[in-house]
């Protein structure tokens, strides 16, 4: 009874997450669904006493592939405003081939379930165990599409490392070059960071100079601002100056 209940619970919020990954518009979250999918897999996998494949699903998949996917998406920066205009001739016809093809093997699978007769869990790992057994079938019934599916993940990386190359432009600044544009320009010295006042660390309080002056480009603008709306100037009045003074430059 429990088995039913986990099974028709896990059945409706895998297949809730399977389609909101397909429609979807943001990448991140579809990746976001499919970990979803992959993880009530796991818990099915362990409802019906095969702990390895459960493991196997959340070290491998949800946690080592699902990261790669993220990792990928955030590389390439995919963005909603992506143009959907095709540029590949025929990709639309192959893309209801593969379609129908998908369909094929989604309603044979089903029917072999349905149909054919259930071994059982005891006849499957009577070679030795599950390990032993799921091992024997990778490696010889099924070796030609474990091969075939390693192909397919090695193409997706390449894939994503195409996508993920941009042309340069222009030649790469060297270390040489980078220090000659920063001293010929106005600020030679890189921008002076938050300063310590009253042995406190505050992001909000200006650093000050080697001189005692007040560095007012060391406070954030928006901070800035911020304090003075809403009156939490420092005591100091040459320190509550340089942020007012660096508000008004934000208001500009």
């Amino acid at each position: 009874m429990g088995e039913t209940i986990t099974f028709w619970v896990l059945a409706v919020i895998s297949v809730g997450a399977a389609l909101g990954m397909v429609f979807n518009r943001k990448a991140v979250y579809s990746a976001l669904m499919l970990g979803t999918v992959m993880l009530c897999l796991a818990v099915l996998y362990a409802v019906q006493e095969a702990p390895f494949l459960a493991a196997v699903q959340i070290i491998v998949y949800t946690g080592a592939v699902m990261m790669l996917f993220l990792f990928v998406l955030m590389l390439v920066g995919v963005d909603s405003s992506d143009s959907l205009v095709e540029t590949l001739r025929g990709q639309r016809f192959w893309a209801i081939i593969a379609g129908l093809g998908f369909a094929a093997l989604i309603v044979l699978a089903v029917g072999n379930a349905v149909f054919s007769t259930q071994a059982g869990l005891a006849a499957a790992t009577a070679q030795g165990g599950y390990i032993r057994s799921i091992a024997l079938l990778l490696f010889t019934k099924y070796v030609f599409a474990f091969e075939i599916t390693s192909a397919l993940l090695i193409t997706a990386a390449l894939g994503a490392m195409v996508l993920a190359h941009r042309e340069r432009t222009e030649k790469k600044a060297t270390q040489k070059d980078q220090s000659r544009a920063r001293f010929a320009g106005d600020r030679p010295s890189p921008l002076p960071g938050p300063g310590t006042y009253a042995r406190n660390n505050a992001i909000d309080m200006p650093a000050l100079l080697p001189d005692g002056s007040v560095a007012e480009s060391s406070v954030n603008r928006y901070i800035a601002r911020y304090d003075v709306e809403q009156g939490l100037l420092p005591e100091d009045p040459k320190f509550a100056e340089a942020i007012k003074h660096r508000a008004e430059e934000e208001s500009k």
